[in-house]
């Protein structure tokens, strides 16, 4: 005999529904902004965020996938697409032969250096400025315990 769930609280569901609604409508959001204003899915930004952020602006291609939550086949497809776009390039790593990198290209770090203001001021309208200090900490604090948690309890 299975066991009963342990059904959510009316205020356990509201708090999820709001996450889960608040969170997509969010990237939503960001996403329109950055594809209306500079033609750069929010996914994409985030893809040439985490290279910049590189030394050399490289970075293997599995890494880069758990950096941004994404399949190393969704990943692969994506930066085709930057690729195509003359935003990333795939190179050998010079230390592994199996191993694929991801490199932002200067046109790429040009277009990122274009889009960030807009990204950066619609993160503080939607997100940053309507929440106090105290907020952003205990939000970092839950989101970095589930990050840890998923992590510990990968299959």
């Amino acid at each position: 005999m299975t066991a009963e769930p342990r059904w959510l609280t009316d205020a356990e569901q509201r708090s999820w529904r709001a996450y889960v609604i608040g969170t997509e409508r969010l990237r939503q959001r960001l996403t329109t902004e950055l594809q209306d204003t500079h033609n750069l899915p929010l996914a994409d930004y985030e893809v040439l965020v985490r290279l910049s952020e590189q030394e050399n602006h490289q970075m293997r291609m599995t890494q880069l996938a758990d950096e941004v939550a994404q399949s190393k086949s969704r990943l692969s497809h994506q930066i085709s697409r930057l690729e195509q776009a003359g935003l990333v390039r795939r190179t050998c790593c010079p230390n592994d032969a199996r191993g694929i990198l991801a490199e932002l290209t200067d046109q790429g770090l040009t277009h990122l250096h274009q889009a960030a203001p807009t990204h950066v001021d619609g993160v503080r309208r939607h997100l940053i400025d309507l929440v106090t200090d105290e907020e952003r900490t205990v939000l970092a604090t839950i989101f970095e315990r589930v990050q840890q948690h998923l992590d510990d309890t990968a299959p």
